[in-house]
């Protein structure tokens, strides 16, 4: 396994992240032009991509959300690549990396009938916050927290 920090022009995130969006719109269905607004990639300087034998199999990102705080984005990992632990890994790397540059907390949205991303998320040792900015009122988002 091989971890790249890169950002959002890097061509490997930019593939995983179309994978993301199939995914999600699937998932969303007529919501997904809501979601899809806060979501775009073209100024997001902190991605992760892992690689597995050299193919690049999972990504993340974080933005700064406020002075201290990041929010946790484009969270994905390829389907063939699931069930071996690399959306902790990337969470762990994110983590670490807004760390360094001295943020103190990190943020994330995502559905709550997206299981296995909660379960990565509460095992990391996020926990549940009420809805914050663009989903007060979105049911069927779950916001999350952790101080880094």
């Amino acid at each position: 396994m091989n971890v790249l920090r890169t950002d959002s022009t890097n061509p490997d995130f930019q593939k995983l992240v179309k994978s993301l969006d199939v995914t999600l719109a699937e998932h969303n269905g007529e919501e997904d032009d809501f979601f899809a607004q806060f979501n775009k990639i073209d100024t997001i300087k902190n991605c992760i991509v892992v690689y597995i034998d050299a193919i690049p199999a999972a990504c993340g990102a974080f933005k700064p959300f406020s002075e201290d705080t990041v929010e946790i984005k484009r969270m994905f990992t390829d389907p063939n690549f699931r069930k071996k632990g690399l959306g902790s890994t990337i969470v762990k790397e994110l983590e670490n990396w807004a760390s360094e540059l001295n943020f103190k907390k990190a943020v994330l949205e995502t559905s709550q009938d997206l299981k296995s991303a909660i379960s990565v998320y509460e095992k990391s040792g996020f926990y549940r916050i009420p809805n914050y900015g663009q989903y007060v009122g979105i049911e069927q988002s779950v916001c999350y927290e952790k101080g880094l």
